[in-house]
C-alpha cells in the first residue's frame, strides 16, 4: 500500500488516471490531507463512498506520531519529538515571536557532520527523512496553529541534519510547503541553514527558488573551523565563501553566517578582527549564538561582556551583526538535545 502523504497533486492525479478516477479528485484528496488534517481516505466526504473504499485498498495516509512534547515556561516554544514509521525520531520547534510563527524542521534521523558544540551528531546519522516526513513536521504544527486562528509564518531548515545532503527529499518538501493546496509557504519565508555543503550551495542557487541562505561558520579561519566542524577539511573557507557570494549574487539575497560563540576557543578579540575581515565586501550578516552547552562536549557559554565585546568589534568593522533572541533553553529546544535523551534512556 502507499503512503501518499508527502505527494504532489500532480504525483497522485497520475496515479489516479491510472484508475479511471478523473483529475479534480487530487485536488479535493490533497486539501483534505494537507488543510484538513485527514488520516483516512473515508473521513473524505465528498468523495463517493464506493471511491472511498477503492483508494483505501490502494492508498494510506500515514503521518509521524508526537511522542514528547515539551513547553517552555513562557509559552513561546514548544518543542516535538516525531516517531516515524520504522521508529526513527526527529525534533520539531515551534517558536512564537511578535512577527508570527516559526518553526524549525529536521530533516535526518541524527547526522554524521560530527560538528564539535552540536547534540544531534552524537549518535551519528541514521537516514534521511523523506519528503513527506520533513513536510509533515510542519503540516502537522500548521493543523495544531489553525485551531487558534494562526498560521505558519516562516520556517527554519536548522534542525538535526545536514539538509544539502539529503537535497533532493528537501528540495521537494520545500515545494509541496509552498503549494497553494497545503500552506502556501512563501519562499522568502523559508530559510535553510548548512554547514558548508559547497556543491549543495551552487545547485541550491540555481533551483530558481529566493530562499534565505545560513552558513554555520562559527571559526574565522581554515584551522580552528576544521577542528570544531570536520567538514571543513573538505570544503575550506575559500571556496564556501565564494560559493556563498555566487548564491547572494545569484539570488539577490543577503547570506546570514551564523557564529556560535564557545568560551576561550572562539569568543576572542582576536577570532573577531578575523572575521570581520573575512567577511568584508559580502551581501552577509552575521548571527551570534552564544552556545547552548550540551553535556557530553564540555563546551561552555561565554560571558555577556564576552558576548556584547565580539559584536562591538564586527560593527565597528561595519559588519552587520546580530545577537539571536534565545528560545527554548528550559526545555532543551537545541537540535538533538531530547531525542539523545530519549535514546539514552533506551526507549
Amino acid at each position: 500500500m502507499n503512503n501518499i502523504f508527502g505527494w504532489t497533486k500532480e504525483a497522485l492525479a497520475a496515479s489516479l488516471k491510472e484508475q479511471g478516477v478523473p483529475r479534480f479528485r487530487a485536488e479535493q484528496i490533497v486539501r483534505w490531507m494537507y488543510q484538513r488534517g485527514a488520516v483516512s481516505l473515508h473521513a473524505m466526504d465528498n468523495l463517493p463512498k464506493g471511491l472511498r473504499t477503492q483508494l483505501a485498498e490502494r492508498f494510506s495516509i500515514m503521518r509521524p506520531q508526537v511522542i514528547s512534547r515539551l513547553h517552555s515556561a513562557d509559552g513561546a516554544t514548544i518543542k516535538l519529538l516525531h516517531e516515524f514509521a520504522d521508529g526513527q525520531t526527529a525534533e520539531t520547534v515551534l517558536m512564537r515571536h511578535s512577527y508570527g510563527n516559526s518553526v524549525c524542521i529536521s530533516t535526518q534521523a541524527g547526522c554524521r557532520m560530527g560538528c564539535a558544540f552540536c547534540a544531534s551528531t552524537l549518535h551519528g546519522l541514521q537516514r534521511n527523512l523523506t519528503a513527506g516526513e520533513i513536510a509533515a513536521q510542519v503540516i502537522g504544527i500548521a493543523d495544531f496553529l489553525r485551531m487558534e486562528g494562526a498560521r505558519v509564518d516562516t520556517i527554519v531548515v536548522m534542525g538535526s541534519g545536514e539538509p544539502l545532503e539529503n537535497y533532493d527529499n528537501v528540495v521537494a518538501a520545500l515545494r509541496l510547503l509552498h503549494e497553494d493546496y497545503t500552506i502556501g509557504l512563501s519562499y522568502r519565508g523559508i530559510t535553510l541553514s548548512t554547514s558548508g555543503i559547497v556543491p549543495g550551495i551552487e545547485r541550491l542557487s540555481e533551483e530558481g527558488i529566493p530562499i534565505s541562505l545560513s552558513i554555520s561558520l562559527h571559526a574565522p579561519t581554515d584551522e580552528l573551523r576544521s577542528q570544531i566542524m570536520p567538514v571543513n577539511r573538505m570544503y575550506p573557507l575559500a571556496a564556501l565563501l565564494r560559493a556563498a557570494c555566487s548564491y547572494a549574487e545569484r539570488t539577490k539575497r543577503r547570506v546570514t553566517y551564523e557564529y556560535i560563540l564557545i568560551r576561550d576557543l572562539n569568543d576572542g578579540v582576536r577570532e573577531a578582527e578575523q572575521l570581520a575581515a573575512l567577511l568584508r565586501g559580502q551581501l552577509a550578516s552575521v548571527n551570534l549564538i552564544p552556545i547552548n552547552p550540551v553535556a557530553e562536549r564540555q563546551l561552555f557559554r561565554p560571558s555577556k561582556a564576552a558576548v556584547r565585546r565580539f559584536q562591538h568589534v564586527l560593527e565597528e568593522r561595519h559588519i552587520t551583526a546580530t545577537l539571536r533572541r534565545e528560545m527554548g533553553t528550559d526545555i532543551q529546544a537545541a537540535c538533538g538535545q531530547l531525542r539523545n535523551r530519549l535514546m539514552e534512556a533506551g526507549l
